[in-house]
């Protein structure tokens, strides 16, 4: 069984893996692999999130970590749509009631009882599609929109486990994704250059006097310096904007989703410190530095439920 635990694209390459009739109880193991063998690991189930639930956000990250990877692994462009175009057929059909692939086999349980809809999941995949034709935007709208598919969902569908499906608490969660998505963005500006993808909007860039050639060439002045810290100040506004959500669900989820704002708060905080040139070193959060965001969050909580 061990040999069929394999990464996406390690998974695609294997006849075994791929012609193996997939039993729920193997496929829920698999979607548990997947999600803590993997180095972003640390954040996929928190021990603050109620023991009943750790599986099913297992079957959800492994939904999106497989979408990932068909999008960003395979290394070529027309594969990873025809791939994609696949993932999506597996999702009509898991929601048609004919799972086949572990990752589906494991979800549709997770789907059923907690009633999520399609559209999250299909909206992921639009993303990572979208992520193979579109790699310059030209203004905050169209990047917001790119947000509503690629990041947005993912907090949905959190709620949407822990049984909340309000509009309010949607429109509090988009702003905290989005906010996530960008400073993850603004953090990686080195890792995007290396896809020929820049997230910088194209009329922010141009208001202050810098080109996507100076970009590329790794040239950090003013006029990067003034667009960078603009484009932290739009990301700082979505999370505080976001921040209120905390107050609006159970203490355990509570603590993870200010966890989640504070440290995309103190990422920005890195690139404001670093006098905004992520062109020269990528700003990290230390994991001492993530305990302390921990302890943070939980005495918050701790003393608004008092209070």
């Amino acid at each position: 069984m061990a040999a069929a635990f394999l990464a996406p694209t390690a998974f695609l390459a294997s006849p075994e893996a791929l012609g193996r009739a997939w039993t729920l109880e193997e496929s829920l193991a698999y979607t548990h692999w997947l999600a803590t063998h993997h180095y972003e690991n640390f954040h996929v189930v928190s021990f603050l999130l109620p023991k009943r639930l750790h599986q099913d956000f297992y079957n959800v990250y492994a939904f999106c970590r497989w979408a990932d990877d068909l999008g960003d692994e395979i290394g070529d462009t027309k594969e990873s749509l025809r791939l994609l175009a696949w993932w999506r057929g597996e999702l009509e059909g898991m929601y048609a009631g004919r799972a086949s692939h572990p990752v589906f086999v494991a979800l549709q349980g997770t789907a059923q009882r907690y009633e999520l809809p399609k559209d999250p999941f299909a909206h992921l995949i639009q993303a990572f599609e979208q992520d193979q034709t579109i790699t310059r935007y030209r203004n905050f709208e169209e990047l917001f929109e790119y947000c509503r598919y690629s990041a947005n969902p993912v907090g949905r569908l959190v709620l949407g486990l822990c049984g909340y499906r309000d509009a309010e608490r949607y429109a509090l969660s988009d702003a905290t994704c989005t906010a996530l998505q960008l400073a993850n963005f603004w953090q990686d500006v080195t890792v995007d250059l290396e896809k020929d993808r820049i997230y910088l909007p194209l009329d922010l860039l141009e208001r202050h006097g810098y080109t996507p050639e100076a970009f590329f060439q790794r040239r950090f002045d003013s006029s990067f310096r003034a667009a960078m810290k603009e484009a932290v100040e739009v990301a700082r506004d979505l999370f505080l904007k976001g921040l209120p959500l905390a107050g609006q669900v159970n203490r355990r989820l509570a603590i993870d989703l200010e966890l989640f704002s504070r440290g995309g708060l103190k990422v920005l905080d890195k690139i404001e410190k670093q006098n905004y040139n992520v062109l020269a070193a990528r700003p990290a959060v230390s994991k001492l530095e993530r305990v302390g965001l921990l302890l943070g969050a939980v005495t918050r909580r701790v003393f608004s439920r008092a209070a």
